[in-house]
Parts: structure tokens; sequence; C-alpha cells
């Protein structure tokens, strides 16, 4: 454990995979690295410990969580999945999706993981450190971003700390993620469409969802950084920090060459540097609206609400 910190920090090896795996059998918290971003981890079959995810993190109590399965198999005892719904999970599993489908009256699931819907988000995540500790214990992760509620989301274990030291009981420290963004959700319909819920490193052939909230994300003001968000910025103001992207330079750069696969992967750190710099607001160039960019977009008109 560092000095400076409560919270323990260890490496994600096997030593520290089987420590997370006794923290989180009795009921305490780890937050985790996955493909996207770090994510605070608890059983999500114990009312208390998922309790414990929504007061560590100051969560809505109406804002649902994803539970993290090792794959397929375990996913089918918690959700009805259709033809359309199995095919999506043969597809993209393990990775960044998140399936919202109708919950089985059966789950053995907390009655907050799903903030009293009809539905569950699922996702079996790809990342080797996430995948060794489902393998390591015998019940389903409900993990939400490792923040606290409506903050800029983790993508390393500094990021972590910065709001939750002191409130959780370990950090799995698997250095920076890779894809930078939460997964892409989608939630699966009774008559086989596909609604998207919130846009994500993969881009799966869907229709716009409208109305209640689903899954997590949807928040009109999510991921701020506590200054005001000045999107579109060609050139910042002098009380601006510039968050730069291809040609428009900055204090900090998404990506000097334009590439939003690095965009993404840089969007959190960049906001998180913007927070702790001395200037009152933050300005961020055009990013494209394609691809990956529509993410980012999100993310950052979020950051601006």
């Amino acid at each position: 454990m560092s000095g400076k910190n409560v919270t323990e920090v260890v490496p994600a090896g096997p030593e520290g995979i089987a420590k997370a795996a006794r923290i989180l059998e009795s009921g305490g918290l780890v937050a985790v690295p996955t493909e996207t971003v770090y994510g605070l981890a608890a059983r999500a079959d114990s009312d208390e410990a998922v309790a414990r995810i929504y007061a560590a993190k100051g969560r809505p109590d109406f804002n649902p969580l994803i539970v993290h399965v090792t794959g397929l198999a375990q996913a089918e005892a918690y959700a009805e999945f259709s033809s359309e719904a199995r095919a999506l999970a043969q597809a993209y599993w393990p990775g960044p999706l998140t399936l919202v489908l109708p919950r089985r009256t059966d789950a053995a699931l907390a009655e907050a993981v799903t903030a009293g819907l009809p539905t569950i988000a699922l996702r079996a995540p790809a990342h080797p450190a996430m995948r060794a500790l489902l393998g390591a214990v015998d019940f389903p992760l409900a993990a939400p971003s490792a923040n606290r509620s409506g903050f800029i989301s983790p993508t390393c274990a500094d990021h972590v700390l910065a709001s939750l030291d002191g409130r959780i009981d370990m950090v799995l420290d698997g250095g920076a993620t890779m894809a930078g963004l939460e997964s892409t959700i989608v939630a699966v319909r009774a008559d086989g469409s596909v609604e998207e819920l919130r846009p994500g490193p993969l881009q799966i052939a869907s229709r716009a969802a409208g109305g209640a909230i689903e899954a997590p994300g949807q928040l009109a003001s999510h991921y701020a950084p506590g200054k005001p968000v000045r999107l579109g910025v060609t050139l910042a103001d002098k009380d601006e920090f510039m968050i730069g992207f291809g040609p428009v330079v900055g204090d900090v750069t998404l990506s000097a060459h334009g590439d939003l696969d690095e965009a993404a992967a840089r969007l959190y750190a960049c906001l998180h540097e913007a927070a702790r710099a001395h200037h009152p607001r933050i300005a961020v160039a055009p990013v494209p609206e394609e691809g990956v960019g529509r993410a980012i977009n999100d993310r950052l008109r979020r950051a601006a609400a």
C-alpha cells in the first residue's frame, strides 16, 4: 500500500487476483481494470455488497448497474436470451458490448442491480485481469465505473483514487485501459429489434432509443470535470484549458494525428488533466461524428451539460 493512500493498490497478478477474490467474497469493493474503464466491483448476488457500490459512488438508486459474467452460459442464468441476443453475445463477447435483456424471474441477484426494472444489463469483459477475477469467484460481479457518480470515468488506478480513495477496499492495478470509453450498450426488444442505449467502442447496427433510463450512462449530465466545458473550439480563450485534436493543438491532445481510437483511449485522461489544471474552464476541439467519434462526442456533451 502506498503511504499516501488509504485504499490499498495491488498489482493485477495472481496474488492480487486472489486477494481481490477474498475481498469480494466477504462483500467488499474492489476497483478492477476492464478493456473499457476501471469498474467498481462487488458481488452481484448480495444486497449489502451492491448497496455499498451505490454508497461509495453516491449513485442515484434509479440508475441500474451492469452485471459482469464469464460468458453466455453464465449470463443465461440471469436473463432471457432471444436468438437475436444470443447471436450478439456470440459475436462480440468477450468484449465491450453490454446487452440489456429481460431479467429472469429466478435470477439470484440483488434487487438493486436492476434498479427495479424488469431488464438486466449484462457484459462478458475481455480484460485478462477481470476475466481472471470472474474465474476465481463463483458469482457474477456488479461493476459500474470506479468513480464518484457523475464525475470523470477512470482509465488508470490513480484516476480511481482521485475520487474513491478511502471509500473502497482495494484497487487492482492493471495499468491504463485500452478502449478508454465505457462499453456500447444495446437493448434487444421482444420483436428482435436492437436499440442503442449508449454508444461505445463497438458500432452495432441498431436504432436510437429514447425515453426512460434503462442503463448506465444515460443521465444528461455525466462524466463531469467540475468546470464549464466548451465544445467544438478551434481557438481557446486565455482562461481555458485546451484539449486538442488533429490540427487543433492544445495543452493536451486527444490525438495529434486525428486518430479516433487514440482519442477514445485518451479522452478521460485528458479530462482528468483538465480538471486538475488551474484554468477555470475547459475547451475541446471538434471531433468528427463518425465511428467511435460518436461515443466520444456523447461523453463530451454530457460532460458539458
